[in-house]
């Protein structure tokens, strides 16, 4: 079994958590708001994470950052298919449940969109803060709605303004 990292780099949304080995990357979280169990066998090290660890300070930065980094989420096959979805939304631009829902052949599906959605494993990296309501509004995230807006106006996103006092 290969030894997994975990580190904690600081994020425009406070400290972001990276977990992986050193060639593929396993799980995010925002430390303050997904509070995450750190196992005993890991070692916390963030040299053999820097594969993901720099891209996303360059995101954090502001910068329309690529993530081309091997990721490992653990997921059902249709949870894999809606995070492989998300990763087609482009920085800077938002979808809808039922905009994924209808790209994985299945327009029925928006609710059971949003529960992958909420199960995503390594956000960020698979931008499930880029999913917007039908209706442009801000709907749940993980990370909590306040550094969902914060992450959509780092990457450029204008956020209603009856939308901005919302968290």
């Amino acid at each position: 079994m290969q030894q997994v990292y975990y580190d904690f780099m600081p994020s425009p949304v406070g400290k972001f958590l990276t977990i992986g080995t050193d060639s593929e990357l396993h799980f995010t979280a925002f430390a303050a708001t997904e509070p995450f169990k750190i196992q005993a066998e890991w070692r916390h090290d963030a040299a053999p994470l820097l594969y993901a660890i720099s891209p996303l300070e360059r995101y954090f930065a502001g910068e329309a950052a690529e993530f081309d980094i091997a990721i490992s989420p653990s997921g059902t096959e249709f949870q894999l298919s809606v995070w492989q979805a998300l990763c087609g939304i482009k920085y800077g631009e938002t979808a809808s449940y039922g905009d994924i829902a209808a790209k994985i052949g299945n327009k029925g599906a928006s609710r059971a969109v949003g529960r992958a959605n909420n199960a995503n494993p390594i956000p960020i990296i698979i931008p499930c803060h880029r999913i917007i309501g039908a209706d442009g509004s801000m709907t749940g995230f993980g990370g909590g709605i306040k550094n969902k807006k914060i992450l959509l106006q780092l990457e450029g996103i204008t956020i209603p303004a009856e939308q901005l006092t919302l968290i």
